[in-house]
């Protein structure tokens, strides 16, 4: 009972991280009510919605378990209504959309493990889990995909998803796995957006290659 209430937490919270940072990117493009609505609904529950298709859940969970809208609805129309009062909104932005990546990619390859998928393509499912709602949000607001250019965005998905997948076959469990998993990748998120470390880009690219300034 109480894994089970862990386990609904860290999906809600997921969730609502994302939604969060969707919301916010919202605002800050100017969007009515109903479109950052869209956007913070989209960018919540987008990740867990690709997640489930490919494990095979149809329809997903986000269809059926109200929980889940609910939550990513009430956090958008909360950032709606108090963003004036929200300082440096891009260092919020950033700080939700680590947590809902972190946990997405954690948890999605958590669950496709114990729901016996191979390992390579429980990782996989939560790696696409993590970045599924960013890429819906930034195509939303007509943003280059921050997978695409962010700092080590994919690579702390990666990560996460990995070392979630690891612990669940240790016979860690998934909660664990989840936990484990979801801290490391926000943890690197965090850590390469401070230090501002990149993957390699092309010396002689004829354009920059740097991140939308919308991009959270």
């Amino acid at each position: 009972m109480l894994g089970d209430v862990i386990y609904e937490a860290l999906q809600l919270a997921g969730i609502l991280a994302f939604a969060l940072s969707g919301a916010l990117v919202g605002v800050r493009r100017n969007l009515d009510i109903l479109g950052v609505v869209v956007v913070g609904a989209a960018t919540g529950t987008g990740g867990g919605i690709l997640r489930d298709i490919l494990l095979g859940v149809h329809p997903p969970v986000s269809f059926l378990h109200w929980p889940n809208l609910v939550v990513a609805v009430a956090g958008s129309l909360v950032v709606f209504f108090v963003h004036p009062r929200l300082t440096r909104i891009r260092r919020f932005e950033v700080v939700f959309d680590a947590f809902g990546l972190g946990l997405f990619s954690a948890n999605g390859a958590a669950l496709a493990l114990a729901s016996g998928q191979a390992p390579i393509t429980s990782v996989l499912v939560g790696t696409i889990a993590a970045i599924g709602g960013g890429v819906i949000r930034d195509v939303l607001v007509d943003t280059v995909p921050g997978v695409l250019t962010r700092e080590l965005y994919a690579v702390s998905a990666l990560l996460g998803a990995g070392l979630a997948v690891a612990v669940v076959a240790l016979g860690g469990g998934v909660i664990a796995g989840s936990l484990v998993g979801g801290t490391t990748a926000i943890v690197l998120r965090l850590t390469s957006v401070a230090r501002g470390w990149h993957l390699p880009r092309p010396k002689f690219a004829p354009e920059t290659g740097k991140a939308s300034p919308d991009a959270p």
